[in-house]
């Protein structure tokens, strides 16, 4: 059977009102992980809706890459460098960042669910990430956020979450001549010019 135009690959929620649809919670999506129910898929659970993450292309992972290790190279046992790892950050979420920085600790039986910043690299997700993860992230209180934005060479820099309001106080943008550095170690200056 082929898809038709008139039939969406997405159910729309609208027709189903004043039924709800149920949101998937944290740990129903784990023990479906540990069931092995999305081995061949990449995956993450926002908002309690199951996300296809897009394909990595060449830029994007190259960014992640470097920055996971210009990180874990200047922290040193000070955090501990999460690159694709899960972030158990609410009862309906749990997003996979490109990078996080978290308190040093043992996370072999469960994921941490703080971070000190969140990195996305951005290309075809930006409107994702802006949006979405950020009222994610915001909401769960992770101090500080930051969109590696490829699309406009510059990275975005959201800090003060306001859990209630699900947003950031501050959004800040700094092109490749800046420099920024982490709340939590502001002793570590990033080059935006160096990631983007």
């Amino acid at each position: 059977m082929t898809e038709h135009a008139s039939f969406p690959s997405m159910l729309d929620p609208e027709p189903l009102h004043p039924e709800t649809v149920r949101p998937l919670r944290r740990k129903e999506f784990e023990r479906l992980v540990e069931l092995g129910s999305f081995e061949d898929e990449r995956i993450e659970l926002l908002e309690g809706v199951l996300v296809r993450m897009n394909p990595q292309r060449a830029a994007h992972a190259s960014v992640v890459s470097r920055l996971g290790q210009y990180f874990g190279r200047v922290l040193a046992d000070r955090a501990v460098v999460r690159q694709h790892s899960p972030l158990a950050l609410s009862d309906d979420s749990e997003p996979e960042p490109d990078v996080a920085l978290v308190a040093p600790g043992d996370y072999a039986r469960a994921h941490p669910a703080a971070a000190l910043l969140v990195v996305e690299v951005s290309e075809s997700s930006l409107r994702k990430d802006r949006e979405v993860k950020a009222a994610v992230y915001a909401a769960a209180g992770v101090p500080e956020y930051w969109i590696v934005n490829l699309v406009d060479r510059v990275f975005e820099v959201h800090r003060g979450p306001r859990p209630r309001e699900r947003l950031f106080a501050s959004v800040t943008t700094h092109d490749a001549t800046a420099s920024v550095s982490p709340l939590a170690f502001p002793d570590v200056i990033v080059a935006v010019g160096d990631f983007v």
